[in-house]
């Protein structure tokens, strides 16, 4: 097993944080642990559905799970295996519990650092949130394949989710310089304090560790016009600037795009997200 660090300083190239990341085990959630512990005691009963669904809420066990994949996926199949119930189905219910071991979890990993366990939990939170988003709109929208516009947005934020997990020092520094100056530019912060961008790092580490070359195009906001990357990317703004309550003045926008790519009326979408209606005239322009 790999050793557990702390990264406190940046690293100087998006290389050297690949590098650094890739060495490192992923810890998952101590929920995704407990439920894929059962499952495996369950192992004549669980089918590779129950699997992907349990996976599916955790970010970082979906990548582990599509990193461990690869190189059995180039010995099989001359396609890219772009979901995790696909994943899974290749390589067998008993070969997944076997290969994928008994994860760290989280929760452990930080037990010394509460403001880091509390900054990734609400990453993670948001990763969630914007999964479920995608997934809803997508089918709404008949997608093909419901599965990777959700794993795309439940992984948009991996790199802001190591950060947490490895260098929370780091993160910590980050949120806290946005928080004193709201008008500053994500991605202009993380280039002062870590030298990058995370949205870099994280196409980055897609590359390093052979992840489906779909879920990159669907990741990658230079491919806002694709109706499905614009669904990602909704998902995933509409979690972000929700995750404190309905008041963010980001949602007028965000609200508007969504009920463009969903052809659907204003009243319709704040229904259909369950916004309380204390917030309705807000956004209703009355």
């Amino acid at each position: 097993m790999n050793t557990f660090s702390m990264l406190t300083r940046p690293l100087g190239s998006i290389k050297e944080w690949v590098g650094y990341f890739s060495g490192r085990e992923m810890p998952v959630l101590s929920q995704t642990a407990q439920t894929l512990e059962h499952a495996r005691r369950m192992i004549d009963w669980v089918t590779s559905r129950d699997i992907a669904s349990i996976v599916l809420c955790d970010p970082l066990m979906a990548v582990r799970v599509l990193a461990y994949i690869q190189p059995f996926r180039g010995k099989y199949l001359n396609s890219d295996i772009t979901t995790i119930a696909g994943a899974i189905m290749m390589l067998g219910v008993n070969p997944f519990f076997k290969g994928i071991g008994i994860p760290a979890t989280i929760e452990n990993r930080l037990s010394a650092e509460p403001e880091a366990l509390r900054g990734v939990s609400r990453a993670i939170q948001r990763s969630q949130r914007a999964s479920k988003y995608a997934h809803d709109w997508a089918f709404e929208r008949h997608d093909v394949d419901l599965e990777e516009v959700t794993l795309a947005a439940l992984l948009r934020d991996l790199s802001e989710i190591l950060l947490w997990c490895f260098a929370p020092k780091l993160a910590i520094a980050v949120r806290d310089r946005l928080a004193a100056d709201p008008s500053l530019r994500s991605q202009a912060v993380q280039e002062e304090i870590l030298g990058i961008r995370l949205i870099d790092l994280q196409m980055a580490l897609c590359d390093a560790w052979g992840l489906p070359e779909l879920l990159k195009t669907l990741m990658d906001e230079k491919n806002s016009g694709l109706s499905r990357v614009q669904n990602v990317t909704l998902a995933v703004n509409l979690a972000r600037h929700s995750a404190d309550g309905w008041e963010n003045a980001a949602l007028s926008d965000d609200f508007r795009e969504i009920e463009n790519l969903l052809r659907i009326p204003r009243q319709t979408l704040l229904r259909r997200l369950d916004i309380p209606e204390e917030f309705h005239a807000r956004y209703l322009g009355y």
